[in-house]
């Protein structure tokens, strides 16, 4: 399949599901947490709040490709017909970009570039 015969709002689906456990590997391999610990540390990732200031602070230091941030924008500007739960329009739309993005490069098999950008949010995380 490629991501170019896939909605934006699926890849925002599927991009989802990937970061989640991006996140999850992550987490689970630095310690051995009980799950709501691990639950808990995990909304530092997944919130949409959380993807919108990592994709804020990823676009203004230049790191990502146009061609990137064109599959942000698109996923910025789908209209959904769910609203934002627990945050504003604006940051809820960045983060379902940044799910596109994830989720485009899946399909993709760019699994060097979706490792790029999660070494690039984990480090930032653990600033």
């Amino acid at each position: 399949m490629k991501p170019e015969d896939v909605s934006v709002l699926n890849l925002a689906f599927l991009g989802d599901a990937v970061y989640s456990v991006l996140v999850r590997e992550y987490l689970v391999n630095r310690q051995d947490d009980p799950v709501a610990v691990l639950t808990s540390k995990t909304k530092k990732f997944v919130t949409a709040k959380a993807q919108a200031a990592f994709v804020h602070e990823l676009t203004e230091e230049g790191f990502f490709t146009e061609e990137e941030l064109s599959v942000i924008r698109r996923g910025r500007n789908a209209h959904k017909n769910s609203g934002a739960k627990n945050t504003d329009p604006a940051t809820y739309h960045t983060a379902t970009g940044f799910e596109t993005l994830i989720g485009y490069l899946y399909l993709k098999n760019d699994r060097d570039r979706l490792g790029q950008i999660w070494d690039r949010i984990r480090t930032k995380s653990e600033d």
